[in-house]
């Protein structure tokens, strides 16, 4: 339990954070046109300290999102294209055989891309099903092991995948449990017409807008501790318990709870207190509340739930089954 002088210092941290987060936000908005709820999910997720599927149609700019974040936020950011032919060791590393000068032979491991602070992994449902586990494991475990050898990976460490959607041809769609990982499944829509009006002139003109730094790695990772600290009222957390048990066959209104087939578990919950109380930071304020859960309930949830044959025979969606539980949460 936490005392009166240790909330007030966590609340005096928080207020001197926000403003530096602030102004990452703005850094990325400036070369990111026409995507403002993309770009405020991606970075709830890096203060949260978790991973995000990034689903979406290529050409919108999820890559250059990413790289942008690497830079303003002071990570090492890298990217790996997943490829059908694409085998575990392309992205962990692997240990190769040298010889010194005296004529002895030892292995020697080769770090993969996935020693970054922040991965893009590009397009992971093209991979075999194989080398998607490797790498997901890896973001469960934060370390991995080659030939028995277990190799922590750097700190902070952020898994921003992409996806395209499933109906495209050569993709592997990612098993429930690996979904889970991913704390939420941002969407990217296509831009408006005024922000792809900037977006042409930006892109193609004879000065290229690019972001500067403006947290270090340090400050960073400072403020994600600072999230996990941020006082939740009980009445947000009763919010975000009856909304997420709402979402199981089991647990919910027997109206809702017949469409569907499998619902979010306590990972769920979880995901939701931080990016609830990540969110409110990101606003500058010092409490989360049940707006910032409605708001988050969607990317949170939506990759944790399916719905019966039946429900999708009649049009039903998982979008539209969350929207109708956060309704009636209030």
């Amino acid at each position: 339990m936490s005392t009166v002088s240790e909330t007030s210092d966590i609340l005096d941290r928080a207020e001197a954070i926000a403003e530096k987060i602030g102004r990452a936000r703005l850094e990325i908005n400036s070369v990111i046109f026409g995507q403002d709820t993309v770009i405020e999910q991606a970075l709830i997720t890096i203060l949260a300290g978790g991973h995000a599927l990034l689903v979406g149609v290529p050409g919108l700019a999820k890559t250059r999102l990413i790289e942008t974040m690497g830079i303003v936020l002071g990570m090492d950011a890298r990217r790996v294209q997943f490829t059908p032919d694409l085998v575990a060791a392309d992205i962990l590393g692997s240990e190769v055989l040298e010889q010194d000068e005296a004529g002895k032979r030892h292995f020697r491991f080769i770090k993969g891309p996935i020693f970054a602070q922040l991965l893009m992994a590009d397009e992971i449902n093209r991979a075999s099903p194989r080398t998607q586990s490797a790498l997901l494991q890896a973001m469960q475990e934060y370390h991995v092991t080659v030939s028995g050898e277990s190799y922590d990976l750097p700190s902070p460490f952020h898994v921003l995948a992409t996806q395209n959607p499933l109906e495209q041809e050569g993709t592997y769609p990612l098993p429930e449990a690996q979904l889970d990982r991913f704390i939420m499944q941002i969407d990217v829509g296509y831009p408006d017409l005024a922000a792809e009006r900037r977006m042409l002139f930006a892109t193609t003109g004879s000065d290229e807008v690019t972001a500067k730094p403006v947290l270090t790695t340090e400050e960073l990772k400072s403020a994600q501790r600072i999230v996990r600290h941020i006082p939740v009222g009980d009445s947000v957390v009763d919010g975000i318990l009856g909304l997420v048990r709402s979402a199981r066959p089991d647990s919910g209104e027997a109206e809702i709870a017949e469409d569907i087939a499998w619902g979010p578990g306590p990972r769920a919950s979880q995901a939701l207190m931080l990016t609830a109380r990540a969110r409110a930071l990101l606003d500058g304020r010092l409490s989360p509340s049940m707006d910032d859960v409605a708001a988050l309930a969607e990317p949170v949830l939506q990759h944790r739930m399916a719905l019966k044959p039946a429900a999708r025979r009649a049009r039903k969606t998982v979008k539209t089954v969350i929207a109708d539980l956060v309704d009636k949460a209030g």
